[in-house]
């Protein structure tokens, strides 16, 4: 996990460390959303901050949760009774799913107070779905900010649950999004400004000093890949599955590759055999992304909801074409027809018109490949974690002098009216 120490500009203050407790609701052992914050607290720890962290289902195993542990940062399981064992307890848990939030919002309680931190930082991977959470550092009255990964159409926050959502936004000492698209959404799902509001982005699996070399074809066979999770709700693959099977398609010197895990892999695979798509291979996960492409073209990800997919930012980075949707931050980044091709919907036809002017044009792909890491190295900073770690360093130490001058000015009051009440008797 490589990282940056903070930059000399942002020393910390004197006196006792600031304190800083990263949270997140991601309720699978570790997810792509969780990297942001993850790095964040690394660059943190090093410059001096004390760094702790809560999720629900911690992996001790996990590469990140190593790499945190190993610097001294302690990562706590939010509901996880060490009398039970691991696999009962994810069933419990499963099983009495509302219940279980009693299991993981009370340690939590219990945690923040006796840790008493500066600043809370609580990362979800939409944008309401700690409300729960958010509720807790409310009641507590600790300072908090949030980072939303993903604000989409497909969620929206039920009327019984939007006061609550709302009053979270609204409480944050600062909000961090990682596409204006999503910031905004927010604002009209709650009918409310966020004026305390930053656009971030998050770290990356490949180079950002130069693109890859252009792959070679010898048989002129396109390779586009699909990465992502297999969860087409989201991810769209189905209809990439569709357009692939139109005659077309399935008549071209194209390959497209899906990497990744999900829930609905199996059946992605069967649908591809069913609809007679040969020319798609499923690999499954990989880690090293950076060999993806090195010997694919271009991406292909249909998405219905994002917030600014992380795939994308890497395509573009290695100088590959990017077949993609609107969905979440794409089109802020992506000059459709320059950088990259953009869906005008989010349906088969859609993608089958993107695809085929992104066709239509593959002999211009390694310029445009190279316009496109251009355009993506003036919007994507080298160190996305390490300008975040900076904002949450600024936000604990003015928490913290806002909290010894209102400490000092509750004294100051309190002698006032002793020495009051001294003089009148």
């Amino acid at each position: 996990m490589s990282r940056r120490p903070l930059p000399r500009g942002y020393p910390l203050m004197p006196g006792a460390a600031p304190r800083i407790f990263f949270l997140s609701c991601n309720e699978t052992p570790w997810g792509g959303s969780e990297e942001l914050w993850a790095r964040a607290a690394l660059s943190l720890a090093e410059a001096g901050v004390e760094v702790r962290a809560a999720k629900p289902r911690v992996d001790r195993d996990a590469a990140p949760v190593r790499a945190l542990e190993q610097r001294g940062i302690r990562v706590s399981d939010l509901g996880r009774v060490s009398l039970l064992p691991g696999k009962l307890m994810i069933l419990l848990q499963y099983l009495l799913r509302p219940a279980s939030r009693a299991f993981q919002l009370l340690p939590l309680w219990l945690q923040i107070k006796r840790a008493k931190p500066d600043l809370v930082v609580l990362s979800q991977g939409g944008n309401w779905d700690g409300v729960h959470m958010g509720w807790v550092l409310g009641q507590i009255g600790v300072p908090y900010a949030l980072i939303c990964q993903k604000a989409t159409d497909l969620y929206w926050p039920p009327d019984h649950i939007r006061p609550k959502v709302k009053a979270m936004a609204l409480g944050a000492r600062h909000m961090f999004c990682v596409s204006r698209h999503n910031l905004q959404l927010f604002e009209e799902q709650i009918a409310a400004p966020l004026p305390r509001s930053t656009v971030v982005r998050n770290p990356f699996l490949v180079d950002h000093a130069a693109p890859l070399p252009w792959p070679d074809s010898a048989d002129d066979t396109v390779r586009l890949a699909c990465v992502g999770r297999l969860y087409p709700m989201e991810k769209g693959q189905d209809l990439l599955l569709r357009v692939l099977s139109r005659p077309k398609w399935r008549d071209r010197k194209l390959v497209v590759d899906c990497y990744g895990a999900g829930v609905n892999a199996q059946g992605l695979a069967e649908m591809a055999q069913f609809l007679g798509c040969n020319q798609v291979r499923f690999h499954g996960h990989v880690d090293d992304v950076k060999e993806i492409w090195r010997t694919h073209h271009g991406l292909v990800l249909p998405s219905r909801a994002e917030g600014l997919p992380l795939v994308l930012v890497e395509a573009m980075l290695a100088g590959r074409v990017a077949v993609i949707s609107r969905a979440g931050g794409s089109g802020e980044v992506v000059d459709d027809g320059k950088t990259g091709f953009l869906m005008a919907g989010y349906d088969e036809d859609g993608l089958d018109d993107a695809l085929e002017r992104a066709w239509q044009a593959r002999s211009d792909w390694q310029r445009i490949g190279e316009d496109a890491a251009t355009a993506i190295r003036a919007q994507v900073p080298l160190d996305p974690a390490g300008e975040l770690a900076q904002q949450l360093l600024a936000l604990a130490q003015q928490s913290r002098v806002l909290a010894q001058t209102m400490d000092e000015a509750f004294a100051q009051d309190r002698g006032t009216v002793l020495a009051g009440d001294a003089a009148s008797q």
